[in-house]
This record gives C-alpha cells, structure tokens and sequence, in this order.
C-alpha cells in the first residue's frame, strides 16, 4: 500500500538565522566587508550563539560569509577579479539557460519576463532601489526556472546570493541608469522571443559587466572598501628528499 502524506517539516532555528541573515546581505542592511557580531545577532533573534554560528557556517558555504579565524565573520568582500569571474559565470550560465527556456516552455518564459519588466517598473515608479534589485534578481531567475534544467538552477544558486548583494550595493552608482537596464531588460525579452542567441550573448555581456563599472566608482568614491590582495602563501627552503 503506498501512502503519501503531505507536511512541511518545521524549520530549524538555524536554518531560520541563516535565511533571514541572507537576505539581509542581499538587501544591504550589512555592508561589503562588514564584521557581523555573533553577540549580537543572538540578542536580535534570541538564541543562544549556536544557530547563529552554524547559521554563518552556512552562509560561508554559498561565499556570502566568509568566517576568519580568530577575527570573526565578515560579509565577503569581493575584488575586481572576483567581480570579473562572477560576471563571466553569469553571462555563460545566463545564456545557455535562456536557450534551454526557449525549446522547453517558450510561452512560459516570455510571460514570467514580461511580468518581471512590469515589477520592475513599478520599482522606478516608486523610487524602491530594494524593490528594484528583486525584480531584477527575480527576471534573470526566470530563465532558469524555465530551463527545464535543475543542474542549470543549481549552478546559479552557487551566486544567486553575491550577485544579489552585489546588485544592491552597487545600485546607488547606476540609481540614473535605471531606464536604461530598463529597456536593456526589454530587449532581453525580444531576444530571447526571437531565438537570437548571438544578439543576446552579447547585449548580457554589456548588461551584466556594468556590474565591474558599478564596482570601480564604489571604490572610487570610497562607497566601498577596495578588498586587500590574497596573501601569497610562505614556502619553506627545505626541500624534501
């Protein structure tokens, strides 16, 4: 006898720290860079420092949090090479997703976008730059959510975080340009209506590498903190035999 029963498990409180620090990241609430007080955020959620630790010991895992021993948990703070390896990564995940939107469920995906275009100018029309990154987040999550491709949505999960923190922290340097993504988004939907792969790489290359230009005027202006270079890693002279 096969029997199904449908219940959603209550989640655990790290679980729930952890969520709720997440978006935190992603809304700017904690800067790039910034040291996040475990004592803190206990007193915040009222548990004890254990969620909390483990909650960033998550957070780690997906390059939000990045935990320094003996100094704390920091939100991570990327450099300009990072911000080129992440753009890379976009750009090809993005356009191999759409491809695969576009044979799996065509009208599907054209309609989530069209909608996602009209949050995001409800956004503009209310001056809502959080309100903004979301819908923006949300329309180049659609193309993956109608792959067909749950390996596709996985390997955009790995940075759907970082890029949203990047998006909202970098927001401020293009507040201007909005109309402008605006119409970039626009064409993204034709492009993609279209089958024209080609166009499209390339409009998200312009699209998606703003998010470098974005990152040198935050620095620039001292918005943001420039990350330090990786230390070089010491070697003995000994060599073994």
């Amino acid at each position: 006898m096969n029997r199904k029963f449908d219940f959603e498990l209550p989640k655990s409180l790290t679980e729930i720290v952890a969520k709720r620090l997440r978006q935190a990241i992603i809304d700017g609430e904690f800067a790039l860079g910034e040291m996040i007080s475990e004592d803190s955020l206990a007193a915040l959620f009222g548990v004890s420092r254990t969620p909390v630790r483990d909650a960033l010991s998550l957070l780690q895992n997906t390059g939000l949090v990045e935990i320094r021993p003996k100094r704390g948990s920091f939100v991570f703070q990327p450099s300009e090479e990072d911000m080129r390896a992440i753009c890379d990564f976009r750009v090809m995940l993005e356009v191999q997703a759409a491809r695969c939107a576009h044979a799996h469920d065509h009208d599907g995906v054209v309609r989530a976008m069209q909608a996602g275009l009209e949050e995001m100018q409800a956004a503009i029309d209310a001056d809502d730059n959080v309100r903004y990154g979301h819908a923006d987040s949300a329309f180049h999550l659609t193309f993956f959510q109608y792959s067909g491709n749950p390996y596709l949505l996985d390997a955009y999960n790995l940075v759907a975080g970082k890029i949203g923190a990047l998006r909202t922290a970098m927001s401020r340097q293009f507040s201007d340009a909005r109309e402008v993504s605006l119409d970039e988004h626009r064409t993204v939907i034709a492009l993609i209506d279209q089958g024209d792969f080609a166009a499209l790489e390339r409009l998200l290359r312009v699209h998606i590498d703003r998010t470098v230009d974005a990152y040198k005027l935050a620095v620039d202006s001292g918005r943001i903190a420039q990350a330090p270079a990786p230390r070089q890693p010491r070697f003995s002279n000994t060599s073994s035999t």
